[in-house]
């Protein structure tokens, strides 16, 4: 049943309703870049969204989330009845509502066509209530970004996806369908303007993306979304860039949780360690006294589910402690906390048979529900039949929340992780679910449990713990998840594939929202990696946002950093790269937390004007603004293709900044200790080695990498790393800016009440075969060293290095604002060059 013909519209509160032979359809500008175009076949137009954290309108779950979600009045805007067509216009945006057939084409201010939907087959709900959506889709032009987690390159165009989530475990990482998440969001681009579009539908059943899989001779060249039930509910979110695309989907869903300093040191973890007979405790200081030894930083540990296992069955029993395992988990907890070490429980929200709580949750009234709503739905679990918590109610969230803090954060725990919480075992869809006292199906909410799942946590978290920063991490969830927990790619495969297509499924997870994200190091399922896959993953693993290597080989090992001597010298420095660059990570995280943008980027994101960029051939990111990331992702490989786009020059950080031009594909020779990084033209990167063996080092010497060949600017950010403090001021902006030219200006500006303990500062400047004539702070001139010796030997003072083309500064750190010049002028040294 499409819809063939507009029949009436009339104005309402937040917009307009339109009225066609089939259904009904709201238009609402939310702002002068977001547009919602909801299309009801039951004409219900039912608010009830765990999703949003922006409204125009009221939502029956605006009391749940009153802490999270802003209302704001949507914008006035009038149409022009051009006989065929509606006319709408915003400052940015021309929207077009053909009446007969009905359809909507958008327009950018240049008038270019930026979308349009499938003429004549625009919207459709068929014969088993499924609906779908079909939009114009040029397959030799168009691209598109996204979908939340997905498998496979980069661009999804030509594939065929489901929004499902699963336990998906050992998924083929190219081409395994589907995941653990359940995000139906993307952004399409065409090369005939690169102007960036983000499509969200605001919907949680179960659905498919098909991107120009499926043809049909008798339609022009479309894709398509279908869901099985609810509205279509579309978003429409412009740019014109991905990077703003993205920036306004988390002003709808939500920006990255700001995150501990300690979550973004290293993670050790495996099911082995907890799966022990006897004192796994034991097990456990062994190992990190291990890492103590092989000088190998760690912060964090997850405590795989083995710790809450029945002593009798072997059983996962959610808040159970298995007290051959582990005899004190307070002294546990306490001694690991003493060591530096953040443990890091599993938790799950299946509940079995014989689990020594179940009454509990019975006597709250905690479970999902059999689709009559007479018993406990029970369905298929880890270990055998199981109950679900419902965390769309109110009483599971309940039940849920008072175990947490009893048997978990109250004992000294201070993050929350949830694991297996796509509810994959609930099978019938039918079942019944208590949605905040609105009442649903698990058909409508089960991507949702697990956002939920992560809002009970939080909850919790905040009355233990009041005034500490929140630390959740969640394998599953909906759009929005990024504002509550951390997540990873899922139990992924051990293969050098997965090592390359993992790269794409995080960067695609950025785009959409989900800028705190990672993936197990040397694969989850599967055999130990080979030594040399192990090595490469790492190389990869220092840049994601979470750092963790988790797994439960199959063939009877332990991943772990050292199992490999001869690779234990790259593998080290590796390591120490990525606590090199902590000052630069956090604030990353700070600007995800603010603007929604992730920190694994794509090309297209930082080069919307390269039309190259936007395929992903070479399987390269760019860390943050600052680093194009090329990482070795080929078994044996002695050298690595990359494309450098356009609009920059890029310096190799390998090869003494050897200079190249963007805009040409490159190859350069690597080794096992390689890893290939190239530093954009106009770019400031902050790192300190005062990080050695955990991420909550204070920051006393500071480096600044800078090339300055164009002007730019950074903010470096800095916190107490762990407590909500930062909220009220207490934090520092440092913004540095960069005015290229002969004397270069470096300008530093202070902000925030936080008091950092920044005692040096040490810059290094590019310049390429170049000193420099002076080099003055605040108008006061350094002196000059020749020797570098005496320049390490100085408090204060610049050097130039000739080999790595680099200008070191170094002076004590000032606490009030002031400037770096760098004078790059012509000098004569001995007067004769305007001499004959």
């Amino acid at each position: 049943m499409f819809i063939k013909a507009l029949q009436s519209i009339e104005s309402i509160p937040e917009g307009y309703l339109i009225k066609t032979e089939s259904a009904y359809v709201k238009l609402v500008f939310m702002t002068e870049d977001i547009i919602r175009f909801r299309v009801s076949f039951d004409h219900r137009f039912q608010e009830q969204s765990y999703g949003l954290v922006h409204t125009c309108w009221a939502d029956d779950f605006d009391e749940v989330l009153k802490d999270e979600r802003t209302r704001s009045e949507s914008l006035k805007v009038p149409y022009e009845d051009e006989g065929e067509d509606l006319v709408f216009t915003t400052s940015s945006l021309r929207l077009k509502l053909h009446k007969s057939p009905f359809y909507l084409r958008l327009y950018n201010q240049d008038n270019q066509l930026i979308y349009s939907d499938l003429k004549e087959r625009a919207y459709d709900q068929d014969q088993l209530g499924r609906l779908t959506h079909y939009s114009l889709f040029d397959y030799q032009l168009d691209h598109c970004y996204g979908f939340g987690e997905k498998t496979g390159k980069l661009d999804k165009k030509g594939r065929h996806m489901r929004m499902a989530p699963k336990d998906a475990i050992g998924s083929d990482p190219e081409f395994g369908e589907p995941l653990y998440k359940h995000v139906p969001f993307y952004v399409r681009v065409s090369e005939q303007h690169l102007h960036a579009l983000g499509l969200f539908y605001n919907n949680s059943h179960d659905a498919v993306f098909d991107m120009g899989n499926e043809r049909s001779g008798y339609w022009d060249s479309y894709c398509y979304y279908q869901t099985d039930g609810g509205d279509l509910d579309l978003f429409l979110i412009n740019g014109p860039t991905l990077t703003e695309v993205t920036q306004r989907y988390t002003f709808l869903t939500g920006t990255q949780a700001m995150p501990t300093k300690q979550s973004l040191g290293y993670t050790a973890s495996t099911m082995y360690y907890t799966e022990l007979d006897k004192d796994c405790d034991k097990e456990i200081y062994r190992v990190i006294r291990k890492y103590r030894q092989e000088q190998i930083p760690i912060d964090n540990f997850w405590l795989a589910s083995g710790y809450t296992s029945g002593e009798q069955d072997n059983l996962r029993y959610t808040f159970n402690w298995n007290r051959r395992r582990f005899p004190d988990p307070e002294g546990f907890i306490q001694k690991m906390t003493e060591d530096g070490i953040n443990v890091i429980p599993n938790l799950k929200p299946g509940v079995l048979e014989h689990h020594p709580y179940l009454e509990y949750y019975r006597q709250q009234d905690a479970f999902v529900k059999t689709p009559d709503g007479s018993q406990d739905y029970i369905g298929r679990w880890w270990g055998g039949a199981g109950r679900f918590v419902d965390f769309t109610s109110k009483k599971g969230r309940s039940a849920w929340q008072e175990l947490l803090k009893k048997q978990i954060l109250t004992k000294g725990i201070q993050t929350i992780w949830n694991d297996n919480c796509e509810f994959d075992g609930v099978e019938d869809r039918n079942a019944q679910v208590s949605a905040d006292g609105c009442g649903g199906t698990m058909a409508g909410y089960k991507p949702l449990q697990a956002n939920m799942m992560a809002y009970a946590g939080l909850k919790a978290f905040k009355e233990v713990y009041p005034n500490m920063r929140p630390y959740l991490i969640s394998r599953a969830g909906f759009a929005g998840i990024q504002r509550y927990a951390q997540v990873w790619a899922g139990d992924n495969l051990t293969s050098w594939r997965t090592l390359k297509f993992n790269i794409a499924t995080l960067v695609g997870m950025g785009i959409s929202g989900m800028a705190n994200c990672g993936a197990d190091i040397g694969g989850f399922a599967g055999p130990a990696p080979e030594a040399e896959l192990l090595l490469r993953w790492i190389q990869n693993g220092i840049f994601q946002p979470r750092f963790c290597i988790n797994s439960a080989n199959s063939d009877n090992t332990v991943t772990q950093p050292w199992m490999y001597p001869s690779m234990l010298p790259y593998i080290r420095e590796a390591y120490q790269l990525r606590y090199h660059l902590m000052p630069y990570l956090y604030s990353l995280m700070r600007q995800s937390h603010v603007d929604g943008l992730p920190v694994m980027r794509a090309l297209c994101a930082e080069f919307p004007e390269d039309l190259r960029s936007y395929s992903d051939e070479h399987y390269t990111f760019m860390f943050g603004p600052a680093l194009l990331v090329a990482n070795v992702v080929e078994k044996g490989a002695s050298e690595r293709r990359l494309y450098l786009p356009g609009g920059s020059r890029w310096f190799d950080l390998s090869r003494h900044f050897q200079a190249y031009e963007g805009g040409q594909e490159i190859s350069c020779p690597v080794d096992l200790k390689s890893i290939p990084l190239f530093l954009r033209e106009g770019a400031i990167i902050p790192s300190s080695h005062d990080f050695k063996d955990n991420a909550t080092t204070p920051v006393r010497n500071l480096d600044l990498l800078i090339e300055g060949s164009k002007d730019c600017e950074f903010t470096l950010y800095d916190d107490d790393g762990c407590t909500q403090d930062y909220l009220r001021g207490a934090y520092s902006e440092l913004k540095i800016s960069v005015k290229a030219g002969a004397r270069m200006q470096i300008n530093f500006q202070h902000q925030g009440s936080y008091q950092t303990r920044l005692e040096r500062m040490l810059l290094k400047v590019v310049s390429l075969k170049r000193s420099a004539l002076y080099v003055a702070v605040n108008g006061e001139k350094l002196p000059q060293f020749l020797i570098e010796d005496d320049f390490k030997a100085s408090s204060q003072g610049w050097f130039y290095a000739n080999e790595e083309n680099l200008i070191y500064i170094k002076y004590p750190a000032l606490s009030s604002d002031y400037t770096v010049e760098v004078s790059s002028e012509k000098f004569d040294l001995i007067g004769m060059e305007n001499n004959g």
